[in-house]
């Protein structure tokens, strides 16, 4: 599952999930902002960084890492990362280390070289948040865990939730977007057909998300009719021509199929 763009996804739509995952204050979210930061020396991303306004002297920095697969070399990883982000921008300010596991057992041990940082760490794990929260970030979360039988209804529910608590438009839409994008990075031998019936959502038909798979689903049938097409005489040209395709598509069809 594509978890990773789901959750930056989802703390840019909703800067104060963090603070509802560390038992504070969602108002805090008021003076970070959430960015993605290269650290220019090796070419490093650090893809989850809350940096507190200058209002806000007090309050760390926040390095945000979602993990939803066993990697033992994770906490090297991470923790090589933030040191060269504060060597390279010299933040005169505490930090800590939040990382979101899918659920304890992809959860590594911490090196022994980095246990030091022990206290600057925080794990949470994210098949065990309460279900009694009314929040719909967290809510969302916990869509990707839910049991196929129970989550049409959960999204729904969602989806309902949105409407009702989203008052921007465009913000709405992109909400739910996003929630399609879990149910179909959930159950990804599903096709688009089933999963609508599963979740009759009519408002995917108006997504981007909707738009550009349906899209991409009608130029890969095109593409399949190409050798047909070429066996029944047609040039490229004339074969881009009645398909309505980049005559260079056409083309890359034919190459993949010849070699």
């Amino acid at each position: 599952m594509k978890t990773d763009k789901i959750f930056y996804t989802l703390f840019q739509a909703f800067p104060d999930l963090l603070f509802q995952l560390l038992g504070q204050p969602t108002e805090l979210a008021q003076n970070y902002q959430f960015q993605s930061i290269e650290i220019k020396e090796l070419a490093f991303r650090l893809d989850g960084v809350f940096l507190p306004d200058d209002n806000s002297p007090d309050r760390p920095i926040y390095f945000l890492e979602v993990q939803f697969q066993k990697d033992p070399h994770f906490y090297w990883r991470f923790f090589t990362e933030i040191i060269l982000y504060l060597n390279q921008y010299k933040p005169h300010r505490q930090w800590q280390a939040i990382v979101l596991w899918g659920k304890p057992s992809f959860d590594v041990e911490l090196p022994l070289a980095y246990e030091l940082f022990e206290s600057r760490l925080q794990r949470i794990y994210l098949d065990s948040l309460p279900q009694t929260s009314s929040s719909l970030a967290l809510g969302i979360i916990q869509l990707i865990f839910t049991p196929e039988a129970n989550a049409p209804a959960q999204t729904q529910a969602l989806v309902t939730q949105t409407r009702q608590q989203i008052s921007d438009v465009n913000l709405q839409q992109d909400i739910i977007e996003l929630i399609e994008k879990v149910i179909t990075y959930k159950f990804p031998h599903k096709s688009r057909q089933e999963l609508e019936q599963m979740f009759t959502l009519t408002d995917w038909q108006q997504t981007r998300f909707y738009q550009d798979a349906k899209k991409e689903g009608e130029q890969k049938a095109k593409l399949e009719t190409v050798p047909l097409l070429l066996k029944l005489g047609l040039t490229p040209e004339q074969i881009a021509l009645e398909l309505k395709l980049d005559l260079e598509k056409v083309q890359a069809a034919i190459a993949n199929q010849n070699n």
